[in-house]
């Protein structure tokens, strides 16, 4: 039932009762939200935690179910005209002459470099604190929704990101986090400090506060603009310190998926008269040469795009503790396929920031309805490239996915993973659900702008 309007049933028509019915094949933490229009981002949507059928391999004394959200007293539909009328309308957080003056952020040569290039090193979130509030379970930062525990108990935290537009990144100052399961499925105990957690990822995390006081738990945007903030506590009516918000990151040349010779192409092809906006750079032959492919209304910059799988996320990399990343993750069980893919598809992930418009290969949903085809049970490697300056959670549906890194037949198995700035993210899937699903990007606006596509599964014998 993991379905779609438009693409994998018809919908739910208004004042009618619709009945799900559906095989319950995985235990774990999951979450539902409408796919209709903008609903999602007026609160349609909850969690949906599914228990085990024998032994839980995850022991805990205590569970909290921690939905992150974002919420705005602006209209869906004010936000998305607004983007598209102005993408930085949001972003409150750029930089000012007397930033330059105080020696704060890039130097004069950075600025002039990155404005010729017609991009916003600040620019990391498209819709920020200047009109969301962060919630814990529908709770604003003032409410102090708390967790209960008694010291010394295991507490399970399932944390779902539940937001329209927000990447938190979630730490809980005094307490390490052990990660036992993302997206639903159990991976090997592994302790961090902090995660960052894209749009509709989950993860568990078993925390054992042995202390009778308050701990904050903490998920600050990943722009800096604000957190959603509540409390684990012995008691109702304690807290703690909230840690003030961090400094903003700044995306570097590795955000725009080069190095200085890369910059130096571009400013190359700048010489030559081409508007940043309007090019497609991307590796495609095999000396590492940039090829520009003039795409127009779509901004690529990424001529040398890295595989990014290992990186903590944008503005993790120096916080001084142990920050998660996609290759700490290491599946519990052994994985249920192990063949190798019998073949590869590259997808790139495009977008114009200036007009606000996002797509997968350079065309956005409503021009392109030729879904991608896959053979019932054949095995797949994906190569997500992420030609743009901006993290994208992107998440397939009625499947899972194994990403590679390194991990053998133990690779990490998820439906929702972040591709980094100007980097790339690659995973195995097996096409074992027949149907059309949908295949998007989860922040919902740059879904709505066009960052969508339908994958079909077609079943063995069907003309291909």
């Amino acid at each position: 039932m993991d379905g779609v309007p438009g693409i994998s049933f018809p919908g739910i028509k208004a004042r009618s009762t619709f009945v799900y019915e559906f095989q319950v094949k995985q235990a774990g933490t999951y979450w539902y939200h409408s796919h209709s229009g903008l609903q999602e981002q007026l609160g349609h949507y909850g969690p949906i935690v599914i228990d085990p059928a024998g032994t839980d391999p995850v022991h805990a004394d205590r569970e909290h179910v921690v939905v992150l959200s974002d919420h705005s007293q602006m209209a869906p539909d004010a936000i998305f005209r607004k983007l598209k009328q102005q993408p930085g309308y949001f972003n409150y957080q750029k930089q000012t002459l007397g930033g330059l003056i105080a020696g704060k952020d890039q130097s004069l040569g950075q600025r002039v470099e990155w404005a010729n290039m017609r991009m916003d090193p600040t620019d990391i979130a498209d819709v920020t604190g200047a009109t969301y509030t962060y919630l814990v379970n529908g709770h604003g930062p003032h409410d102090n929704w708390t967790a209960l525990y008694a010291p010394g108990q295991r507490v399970r935290l399932r944390i779902i990101n539940a937001s329209a537009m927000t990447t938190f990144d979630v730490r809980i100052p005094g307490l390490p986090l052990t990660i036992v399961q993302a997206d639903g499925q159990n991976v090997r105990p592994t302790t961090v400090d902090e995660f960052q957690i894209g749009v509709a990822e989950t993860y568990d995390v078993i925390v054992v506060p042995l202390d009778n006081r308050a701990y904050t738990i903490v998920g600050e945007s990943i722009d800096r603009s604000g957190m959603a903030r509540a409390t684990l506590a012995p008691r109702a009516g304690m807290a703690a310190d909230v840690p003030p918000l961090r400094s903003r990151p700044l995306a570097t040349m590795t955000d725009m998926g080069m190095d200085m010779s890369g910059m130096q192409a571009m400013k190359g092809m700048d010489h030559a008269g081409m508007n940043h906006a309007e090019m497609s750079m991307n590796m495609r032959d095999p000396k590492n040469a940039p090829s520009v492919v003039m795409t127009p209304g779509v901004q690529t910059i990424s001529p040398m795009p890295k595989d990014r799988t290992g990186d903590p996320g944008q503005g993790l990399n120096d916080v001084g503790h142990r920050v998660l990343s996609y290759r700490d993750l290491i599946a519990f069980d052994r994985n249920p396929d192990v063949r190798a893919p019998s073949r590869s598809i590259d997808v790139h992930l495009t977008g114009n920031m200036e007009r606000f418009m996002w797509s997968f290969d350079g065309v956005k949903m409503s021009d392109m309805m030729q879904p991608i085809p896959f053979r019932q049970g054949e095995r797949v490697r994906v190569n997500l490239i992420n030609d743009t300056m901006m993290g994208h959670p992107i998440h397939l549906h009625g499947h899972f996915f194994e990403l590679v890194t390194g991990r053998g037949d133990h690779a990490p198995r998820k439906h929702t993973v972040i591709v980094q700035p100007g980097g790339k993210v690659t995973f195995d899937l097996t096409a074992d659900a027949v149907g059309d699903w949908a295949f998007h990007c989860h922040l919902l606006y740059h879904m709505h702008a066009g960052m969508m596509r339908v994958v079909s599964v077609r079943p063995v014998g069907a003309g291909q």
